[in-house]
């Protein structure tokens, strides 16, 4: 007896503990198990979200190289243009486009008489050697002598035009030598330069032998030269009205 009697003790403790563990693992009414803590969200995936939202919000940066990149329009536009000026025309010329300024080496000079006049007037003839146009401007620096520093004066007012010579044409100069009853001197050269409107000074002047016709001239005490002029009828009319 007393041993059945310690046997039903045993079975009633061990009927009241499985009791008491059922009730503890019940679920509660959130569908967790009743007084167990919720799970704690994993480190990892909260590292995650958190870097997937930072990204989300970066604002983009423009490429430093396509921001340091000029474009195609501001490259051209920077570009130096050709100036639209250009340089003057070949063999020089004045600001007007008259041909350059004839110099000694251009031209051949020859001298000579009219035929009905006694020797008082000279005539110059002054001849383009060269291959390209050049401007005989106002008149003839003519020297007589040892005089270097005066040349003989216009007798006439400035024509409207200068004389241009293309390559072997002429111009014509006449010199009133002197004058019935003055006092004269002979020679039988004579200097002569020419006006640059380019050049600050006129040219030297170059000694000139008078033509195998003319051998020498008579200068009295006022002797005056023409203007250049293409037709040597109008030289023939100044030059022998002048007193």
């Amino acid at each position: 007896m007393r041993a059945a009697r310690t046997s039903w003790k045993t079975y009633a403790l061990g009927a009241a503990a499985v009791a008491a563990m059922l009730s503890a693992t019940a679920c509660g009414p959130d569908g967790t198990e009743d007084g167990a803590a919720s799970p704690a969200p994993s480190g990892t995936a909260s590292a995650s979200a958190s870097a997937s939202a930072s990204e989300s919000v970066k604002p983009t940066a423009p490429s430093p190289s396509d921001s340091a990149k000029p474009s195609a329009s501001a490259s051209e536009s920077a570009k130096p243009k050709p100036s639209a000026t250009g340089s003057g025309k070949p063999g020089g010329g004045d600001s007007k486009g008259r041909a350059r300024a004839c110099a000694d080496q251009d031209l051949s000079i020859d001298t000579s008489y009219w035929a009905h006049d006694s020797g008082q007037h000279l005539l110059i003839t002054a001849t383009n050697a060269t291959d390209t146009p050049c401007t005989l401007y106002a008149y003839p620096f003519l020297y007589f002598g040892q005089e270097t520093e005066n040349p003989l004066p216009p007798m006439e007012s400035p024509p409207k035009a200068v004389a241009t010579i293309g390559p072997k044409q002429k111009a014509y100069a006449g010199v009133k030598l002197f004058l019935g009853g003055e006092k004269t001197d002979t020679y039988e050269s004579f200097g002569i330069a020419y006006k640059d409107p380019s050049s600050s000074t006129d040219g030297a002047a170059i000694d000139v032998s008078l033509s195998d016709d003319v051998r020498f001239v008579t200068v009295g005490q006022n002797p005056s030269v023409t203007f250049w002029n293409l037709d040597r009828r109008e030289v023939e009319k100044f030059v022998f009205k002048a007193r």
